[in-house]
């Protein structure tokens, strides 16, 4: 199901013994439960098999339903063609359902809608009909994602589509995927398999021990064209297990087929292009114009491509190509045989073009490898700090270990890079060193370099301060940085902006972790839009993602709404599984446990803990173990959550400043612990806390939990009645929200069911604009919602959602007598009602909800049946007099 590339002006290759197709049947059984869906994308690499399981798939025994193939031409650019083509296969196959019955023949004329319609008219009488388009990739006309969109959006019911394509375009086919109607099949489902690598070696006849089959497989990962080459290599050879150990591009066997097959088949102005351009790890015809000293480079290499010879483009502009790692391999060792002497200069040429160009990481490999280590030591000090700020400091660090050691000594400025390399290594006291050297060597130099070097040694210092938790530090090195300068050179100037989107970043970041949420707030959204004015993207994400804790400020809602900004932009950009994204993932899941959504924050908390650094930075790490430890209680299971709320204490210990969490640490840990039956040890840890600790309301609460957990609410109450007063500092209104449940659970077990429930209804009351959920789960306090008379509460719709998210579906509805609906309405419909009083239209409703508008219409009349209501605004009003809504709620 692969087959071998082919040389530009060649023939298939002769004279080795091919192996012939396999049964891939896992992969065969993957299409075929695709197909059932309406659309199916087959995206993968060139060389990995798409158009051979399609033909396999369509060929299989038994294929139910007729199957219009087509196949894009290279470069297709003309829609009409297309579309003319598509209408050809379709009434091809449509004919040959119905017995070759003769068909109005195709004309051209229409416009690209016009043809779609034309598709979809001859599909509509189809039955049981397969829509196959192969290198979809290779249509290239402005109109095509549109125009393709609406065809696959419209198919008829019993009609299929299955794309293939080596890049995905962009297809809204949105819709289809969230009704489930969308299958995709990448790269990963393509790989070959350990078995289907050894039934290929089969297939061609060769016998391997099963651990040399498997290593055959490890090293080609797979590819299914690598594969097939090892196997035609491995025909014949007299010792095929050494050849697997040792197979590579440069291997003899492998070099001598390529040689003779691929390169000395190519023209002599070709064979010269790809020696001098296999030094690149990619390359345009600009490029490979100045390496050749020739013209037309770029149509030569788009011509390899279209051959398969070994050439893969990389944007969708196909002006960037690569070459496969073993050709590359035999290109080099060849480069080595016949040009030694020109390879310095080679290495020298590609450096000087990327490094005019902004590709700073790249020149300088190019100048290690031409041995300018001078010039690369130069040129890594001058960008070492952008590449960080562009998220690339672990290529500062492998360029940095690319130096001879004697380097270091000849460049003392590569010190400050040895700063960074362990700064981003978490080896602090190190990057402290290294600083101090800097500063020793900055003191020497001209005024010009000094600036730029003093400049970014408080970079690197500042970042150091925040990774150890030094907020006052911070507060004192960013005021600095903020200073605008005068009279400075351009590179001056826009290193200046770099320097101040990071004291942006850095200030906003520890006035979150202070809990100084609206200046953080400022500044982080002052850090991202300088960041993106600069074009410095890895440093907008970093603001981005930080702001969705910052945003808490104003509600739950902004803050889910900030973090997934950061997440979607950290996602174009292929950083969303990256360090620098673990703060709005961990941000995201807080905010959705404090509204009751415990299995979609456990996602997210999730790939907040695997995108967290183990010893990265403190305040991230703490927002992760403390976000565990609450959706742990939230779930009811304490001793995980002391466990979690532990290991945020540890964290805390270690930074030298205090985070603005840990007050709520300590009273969880507390209450926690109160509730395990634990009261020595949780009156112990209160007792070590200082005085303005044990004053936060917090803490008063925790205090409160030991004393109801000591079967003293009396006691309870009057320690709580300070947190209600407003007599001691709290972080949030989220902490008064706890304090009136724990009074209500105070005042139930007094015995006074009247004033459980009125302080029941104000925490209800505080907890209806967020919809906050947590409270009441941590608490046990809903418990007292299940016996909580429905006349007792205007928050019905918060109620039933409460109890729905801790313990699933409740029983109950409104039931006030005298006040009754005539019939009670559901869960659903309190869901939908509570937004009536608002000004979201009714896609804005469904949209909040995740549902369709159809399903919202329904729900609407249904609320008006069952209330006697006419209109939206009598509903409402009807709403509030069955206390099924809050009077005040907007």
């Amino acid at each position: 199901m692969t087959d071998m590339p082919a040389p530009v002006g060649s023939g298939r290759a002769t004279g080795r013994a091919e192996p012939g197709p396999i049964h891939r049947d896992e992969l065969m059984a993957t299409l075929n439960r695709a197909a059932q869906k309406r659309v199916t994308i087959i995206s993968s690499p060139a060389g990995t098999g798409k158009t051979s399981l399609l033909r396999a798939w369509a060929d299989q025994p038994g294929q139910d339903g007729r199957i219009a193939f087509m196949t894009v031409r290279p470069s297709q650019h003309d829609m009409q063609l297309f579309w003319l083509t598509m209408l050809g296969a379709v009434r091809a196959a449509a004919g040959a359902r119905e017995g070759g019955a003769q068909l109005p023949p195709v004309t051209p004329g229409s416009s690209g809608s016009g043809m779609v319609d034309k598709v979809l008219s001859e599909l509509e009488s189809c039955d049981r009909f397969v829509v196959v388009i192969d290198d979809l990739h290779e249509l290239s006309s402005p109109e095509a994602a549109g125009q393709l969109t609406a065809l696959l959006t419209r198919l008829p019911p019993r009609v299929r589509a299955i794309v293939a394509t080596r890049r995905d375009l962009p297809l809204g086919l949105h819709k289809l995927r969230l009704a489930g109607d969308l299958a995709e099949i990448r790269a990963a489902q393509l790989r070959f398999t350990e078995h289907e690598t050894r039934q290929l070696l089969a297939a061609a006849g060769i016998a391997l021990p099963e651990h040399i089959a498997a290593m055959l497989h490890q090293r080609t990962e797979g590819w299914a064209a690598g594969l097939r080459l090892a196997v035609l290599s491995l025909a014949g050879h007299p010792d095929p297990e050494r050849f697997v150990a040792e197979f590579s591009g440069t291997d003899r066997t492998v070099a001598e087929y390529l040689m003779a097959e691929m390169l000395e088949r190519q023209p002599p102005e070709v064979q010269g292009l790809l020696l001098r351009t296999s030094v690149l790890d990619r390359v345009n015809g600009e490029l490979a114009d100045l390496l050749t000293g020739a013209t037309g480079s770029g149509r030569i290499l788009l011509d390899l491509e279209d051959a398969n010879a070994f050439v893969v483009s990389l944007d969708p502009g196909r002006t960037w190509f690569r070459y496969h790692r073993m050709f590359s391999g035999l290109l080099r060792l060849e480069l080595r045989r016949t040009m030694p002497a020109d390879i310095a200069g080679l290495h020298q040429l590609a450096a000087c073009w990327l490094a005019e160009r902004g590709q700073a990481a790249d020149a300088i490999g190019h100048l290690q490898a031409a041995g300018d280590w001078d010039e690369a030591a130069r040129m890594l000090t001058d960008h070492a700090l952008s590449l960080t700020l562009d998220g690339q400091a672990g290529t500062v660090v492998a360029l940095l270990r690319s130096f001879p050691a004697r380097t270091g000594a000849d460049s003392p400025d590569l010190t400050l890079v040895r700063a960074i390399a362990d700064q981003n290594q978490l080896r602090l006291d190190q990057t402290d060193a290294h600083l101090r050297e800097v500063r020793a060597y900055a003191a020497i130099m001209p005024p010009a370099p000094r600036h730029r070097l003093q400049m970014a040694i408080a970079s690197v210092d500042l970042l150091s301060a925040r990774l150890r938790g030094h907020f006052d530090n911070i507060f004192e090195q960013a005021g600095a940085l903020l200073c605008p300068g005068d009279g400075k050179k351009s590179a001056d100037a826009a290193l200046s902006s770099d320097l101040k989107a990071v004291a942006l970043l850095n200030l906003g970041v520890t006035e979150a972790w202070s809990l100084r949420l609206a200046d953080s707030e400022r500044h982080l959204v002052e850090g991202a839009a300088l960041a993106c004015r600069i074009g410095r993207p890895y440093l907008e994400v970093a603001c981005l993602a930080h702001l969705g804790f910052a945003a808490t400020s104003h509600s739950f809602a902004m803050a889910r709404q900030r973090c997934a900004e950061a997440i979607a932009l950290a996602a174009r950009h292929g950083w969303d599984a990256e360090p620098v994204t673990a703060p709005a993932l961990a941000a995201l899941a807080n905010a959705l446990i404090w509204t009751g959504q415990f299995d979609l924050a456990e996602h997210w908390l999730d790939r907040a803990k695997r995108a967290t650094q183990a010893d990265g930075e403190p305040g991230v790490r703490l927002l992760v173990c403390l976000t565990s430890a609450i959706i742990q209680a939230a779930r009811g299971h304490d001793h995980r959550a002391l466990e979690e709320f532990a290991a945020a204490g540890r964290i805390e210990a270690l930074m030298v400043g205090e985070h603005g969490l840990t007050t709520r640490v300590n009273a969880w840990t507390i209450a926690t612990q109160a509730r395990l039956g634990m009261t020595g040890q949780a009156r112990a840890a209160l007792a070590v806390l200082d005085g303005r600790q044990a004053s936060a309301g917090e803490i008063r609460n925790a205090a409160a939990v030991i004393l109801l957990a000591e079967q003293d609410p009396a006691a309870a109450r009057r320690e709580l009645r300070v947190v209600l007063d407003g007599d001691v500092p709290v972080l949030s209104y989220l902490t008064r929200v706890e304090a009136h449940l724990l009074d209500a659970l105070a005042c139930r077990d007094l015995g006074d069911e009247r004033a459980s429930q009125e302080a029941a209804e104000q925490a209800l009351n505080l907890a209806e604009p967020d919809r906050l959920i947590l409270p009441f789960a941590m608490t046990g306090a809903w418990q007292l919602l299940e016996v909580l008379p429905r006349h007792g509460t205007s928050h019905a719709a918060l109620v039933t959602d409460i109890l729905d998210a801790i313990r699933g579906s409740g029983q109950g509805g409104p039931n006030q007598p005298g006040m009754r609906p005539v019939e009670e309405l559901s869960r659903s419909e309190l869901r939908v009602l509570r937004y009536l009083p608002t000004n979201l239209t009714r896609r804005e409703i469904a949209a909040e909800l995740s549902v369709s508008v159809h399903t919202v219409d329904s729900h609407i009349r249904r609320i008006y049946a069952k209330l006697g209501a006419a209109d939206r605004t009598t509903a409402v009003e009807r709403g509030r007099e069955l206390r099924l809504l809050s009077v005040g709620r907007t």
